[in-house]
């Protein structure tokens, strides 16, 4: 029987020299595939109490669509700046060479919501932290981080722990 991991294709040197790129396309495109993703993802939160699922763009839209259903709760983009219509906050993070900044609607979630926020990948967990930044300084509460591959040797993981999150990731690859 496939493992999530089994879809996922790496793909060398891309987008620069050096990086194994880990690419969740395949396993998108694999509808067995992607519904044990969504199912696994899912799994560690049944029977919580979830409001709202936010996704950090652009996979995790994917990902946060597919969850949202399953669990008949709306869904929220964190986008780049820029991208969203009307009024946003947004928040600055680093990246690995340098700044970058996503934003949300400034009334996509409400206080005390229960959030779960997905993404594809955890790598330095710069992204994610932004978004939880944005969903607590609404008054909303992250019961869960939940991505499909977590590369433990870029810290992400702890990144997010230390910020007191649960982190759940169904697979792992060494190295960048």
């Amino acid at each position: 029987m496939k493992t999530v991991q089994d879809y996922i294709r790496t793909i060398p040197d891309f987008p620069h020299e050096g990086i194994m790129f880990r690419d969740v396309t395949t396993l998108f495109s694999d509808a067995r595939g992607f519904r044990i993703a969504i199912d696994q993802l899912l799994h560690p939160y049944a029977g919580q109490p979830i409001d709202k699922v936010v996704g950090l763009e652009a996979r995790g839209f994917i990902l946060g669509g597919a969850i949202a259903h399953q669990l008949s709760v709306g869904f929220v983009p964190i986008r780049k700046k820029g991208k969203l219509p009307g009024k946003t906050i947004e928040q600055d993070y680093t990246l690995e060479y340098g700044q970058a900044t996503m934003e949300v609607h400034d009334d996509a979630l409400q206080a005390g919501e229960k959030v779960l926020l997905v993404d594809d990948l955890l790598a330095t967990g710069g992204t994610a932290e932004a978004g939880i930044k944005l969903i607590e300084r609404m008054g909303a509460e992250v019961i869960g981080c939940a991505f499909i591959i977590d590369l433990p040797d870029l810290g992400g993981r702890k990144k997010l722990e230390s910020l007191g999150m649960n982190v759940h990731a169904l697979c792992q690859f060494d190295g960048e």
